[in-house]
């Protein structure tokens, strides 16, 4: 259920900023979206585990959370991390 350390390396590759980030607002976006993704799935399955839906909900408040901070200082890298991550409406 826990993010596997090569994907996570991967996501980190992916959006991080210069060569030694690793807790960007959009890197710290990107883990968060494939740990909800990963708890969405798991729900599917275990309909009852209302325990980890409470850590879901607090997971999906620290992304908007690290969203609203990314759109009011950098639009652009706010847009291309929405658009990356498929968050777009």
């Amino acid at each position: 259920m826990a993010l596997v350390k090569e994907k996570k390396d991967k996501l980190i590759e992916g959006f991080r900023v210069h060569g030694t980030d690793t807790g960007s607002a959009p890197v710290q976006v990107a883990i968060l979206t494939e740990r909800i993704n990963l708890l969405t799935e798991h729900f599917k399955v275990h309909r009852k585990d209302h325990h980890s839906r409470r850590g879901l909900l607090k997971l999906v408040s620290h992304r908007r959370k690290l969203l609203e901070y990314l759109k009011s200082t950098d639009q652009d890298e706010y847009k291309k991390v929405l658009d990356r991550l498929n968050l777009r409406k």
